[in-house]
């Protein structure tokens, strides 16, 4: 029985995990809004990691209903404080879908926002989260910080510091960070490992630089890779070579 665990490939090498997940893990591809299948497709993969004894912070964005600095570029009639708040506030339409879909599967999780709105989520208190995260419970982190102009990245490299977690795990559409756009730019070069300071000096834009310079600060590791692949989400917290390490160096 130990020799079976030693070997199991998806043994997971981190104890603590924070994973932002964007808004379009909640949605169909070219299309906005929520898609259930798309969000069981997320819950099912999180539950197998939080089988094996993981404890899992998830950062939601809320991109696939409203962002909120596109949508006030996009009008004069909306201010981009306000903009910003309603795209915080979409991150909590998501959240509560993932928890719904969490739930469905016998997980136990508890949903915290950054802004108050205790009908449908506790408040964000740092002391509460680790708690809940000690007794195996998932908990979804939605409403960014609460706070205008910044953004989901940036919340997540706060809270990954704030819970004293092993890695932030960025998920994404594509498998680890390029100097250009893959989807575009078919000559474009993965990178596996990059430090802090190569992501800001090459102007790479998978996280902005607010959350690069507050992972380096707090010497956090971040892996972004890709969660659209079946079981990778298990397969990074396990530590395989998935994606790109942005580190101290």
């Amino acid at each position: 029985m130990d020799e079976q665990a030693t070997t199991d490939p998806l043994q997971p090498r981190y104890r603590r995990v924070l994973l932002k997940l964007s808004g379009e893990g909640f949605g169909t591809p070219g299309k906005g809004g929520i898609s259930i299948d798309e969000t069981l497709n997320v819950a099912r993969q999180v539950q197998r990691v939080a089988q094996r004894g993981v404890q899992l912070a998830i950062v939601v964005g809320g991109g696939n209903i409203l962002r909120g600095s596109q949508f006030s570029a996009s009008t004069e009639v909306v201010k981009q404080p306000t903009a910003h708040h309603m795209g915080m506030l979409a991150t909590v339409l998501n959240g509560l879908a993932l928890q719904d879909a969490l739930e469905s599967l016998g997980c136990a999780t508890r949903l915290l926002t950054a802004i108050r709105m205790e009908s449908v989520a506790e408040p964000f208190i740092r002391r509460r989260c680790t708690r809940h995260l000690e007794k195996g419970r998932i908990v979804i982190l939605a409403g960014g910080t609460g706070n205008p102009f910044v953004t989901t990245d940036t919340a997540a490299a706060l809270r990954s510091r704030e819970i004293e977690a092993d890695v932030l795990l960025k998920a994404t559409r594509v498998d680890g960070v390029y100097s250009d756009d893959p989807e575009i730019n078919p000559h474009a070069i993965r990178y596996e490992k990059l430090t802090y300071s190569q992501f800001v000096r090459d102007n790479l834009r998978v996280m902005d630089i607010a959350a690069i310079d507050m992972c380096r600060a707090g010497k956090m590791p971040i892996i972004v890779f890709n969660f659209k692949r079946e079981g990778n989400i298990e397969r990074v917290i396990a530590g395989q070579a998935i994606g790109t390490v942005v580190h101290e160096g």
